[in-house]
């Protein structure tokens, strides 16, 4: 019997600024038997400040999936309103 790894990504977008929870799934099986399974989550921001500046998340390290999600949903108005809500927590 072998061992196998597997992945299987699930995301969901949530709040006014669309962030995406990703759910990454390593799934371990030997012989094709399921013996194995752990989660690993993260979030993403449709924008990232660096140095004072604005710009678009790098996305491109992540799923397929996950990407087209994160392209679908974070459109020039939803980025606009992050870094203004953003913005306004820095002056707090």
């Amino acid at each position: 019997m072998s061992l196998t790894k597997e992945f299987e990504y699930d995301c969901e977008v949530r709040g006014e600024h669309k962030n995406v929870q990703v759910r990454k799934a390593t799934i371990v099986k030997d012989g094709g038997e399921e013996i194995s399974r752990t989660y690993h989550r993260h979030v993403l921001h449709c924008r990232t400040k660096t140095g004072g500046t604005w710009g678009d998340t790098d996305i491109s390290g992540e799923h397929a999936t996950v990407q087209a999600v994160c392209n679908a949903v974070w459109t020039s108005t939803v980025k606009s309103a992050y870094e203004t809500f953003m913005d306004a927590q820095e002056t707090l």
